[in-house]
C-alpha cells in the first residue's frame, strides 16, 4: 500500500470511529509507528486531522473547518464522480446556483461547452474557474469574504440571493445526518446556503460520504427540502435508505 492510500485509510477510520489510536495503526498496516506518525503529520498538515497524544482527532470532531486547500486533496476520486452524475441535473438552459465547495468546483469543470447558462455562485474561486467560458454567464455574489472557504456572507450575499431565482442549486455541506439534516459550522455560511436552496426550483446536494453522521453548528436545511442527493458508494446501503426515507432521492455512484 502506498502511503497517500493508507493516509486515506487513516483519515477515514478517524471519521468513522472519532479518532485513531498509533499502536492500533501500526498493529493493523503492519508498519511501525514511527510510519504511522509521520501519516498523522501529514494529514495534520493537510488540516484534516489534529494530533493528540497517542493518536489523532479529525478536525471535524473538533469543531474545526478545514480550509479549501486543504479539502481539495481529500476523497477526489469520489467527489469527480458525484460531480459527472451532477451533469444529470443540469437544466437544458437557463440558471443554476452553484454553493462554495470542492465537489461543487468539480462540477464546475466539468460544465458542458454546449450549454448556454446562467451560473450564481459566492464563491470566488468557482467564478474564477468559469470566467473564460464564452458559454456561461457569471454572476458573483457578493458581501464578507470568508478566507477559509473564499464564500461570500452577510447582508450583501443574503439579499442578492433573495432577487434571484434559478432552476437548480448545487448544495455542499459539512455534514448530513437524518436527525440534524444538513450543517456547517459557521453561521453566516449557514445563512447564506439557506438563502440559496430557498432561490431555487430544484436542490441537488453533492456529498461523499464521509459527511454523513457529522454534525455541525449551524443547521441550514432538512433533508425533506433536498430534491436528489447524489453521493458516492462508500456510503452505508442502510443509511442511504434511512436519508431518502427523509425525503431525498439517493444517488450513488
Amino acid at each position: 500500500m502506498y502511503a497517500e492510500e493508507r493516509q486515506q485509510v487513516i483519515l477515514e477510520r478517524a471519521r468513522s470511529r472519532g479518532r485513531v489510536d498509533v499502536a492500533a495503526l501500526a498493529e493493523s498496516f503492519a508498519v511501525t509507528a514511527e510510519t504511522i506518525r509521520r501519516d498523522l503529520t501529514v494529514l495534520e498538515r493537510h488540516g484534516v486531522l489534529r494530533r493528540v497524544h497517542g493518536g489523532a482527532i479529525p478536525v471535524e470532531r473538533l469543531g474545526f473547518e478545514p480550509a479549501v486547500s486543504a479539502r481539495e486533496v481529500i476523497m477526489t476520486s469520489e467527489k469527480e464522480r458525484i460531480a459527472k452524475a451532477a451533469l444529470a441535473e443540469l437544466p437544458a438552459e437557463g440558471s443554476i446556483l452553484l454553493d462554495a465547495g470542492t465537489t461543487t468546483g468539480q462540477l464546475a469543470d466539468l460544465l458542458p461547452m454546449d450549454r448556454d447558462l446562467t451560473v450564481v455562485t459566492h464563491s470566488v474561486n468557482l467564478a474564477m474557474q468559469l470566467t473564460n467560458r464564452p458559454n456561461l454567464t457569471v454572476m458573483l455574489v457578493g458581501g464578507r469574504l470568508r478566507s477559509r472557504t473564499l464564500a461570500s456572507v452577510d447582508a450583501w450575499a443574503l439579499q442578492a440571493l433573495k432577487d434571484v431565482h434559478v432552476e437548480v442549486a448545487f448544495m455542499a455541506t459539512n455534514g448530513l445526518s437524518p436527525d440534524r439534516g444538513l450543517t456547517t459550522p459557521d453561521m453566516a455560511e449557514a445563512q447564506v446556503k439557506r438563502a440559496a436552496i430557498a432561490s431555487s426550483r430544484r436542490c441537488v446536494l453533492l456529498c461523499d460520504h464521509t459527511k454523513v453522521g457529522i454534525d455541525h453548528f449551524a443547521r441550514f436545511a432538512d433533508l425533506s427540502e433536498i430534491d436528489t442527493l447524489i453521493t458516492d458508494t462508500g456510503m452505508d446501503s442502510v443509511v442511504a435508505a434511512e436519508l431518502a426515507a427523509a425525503g431525498p432521492r439517493v444517488v450513488q455512484v
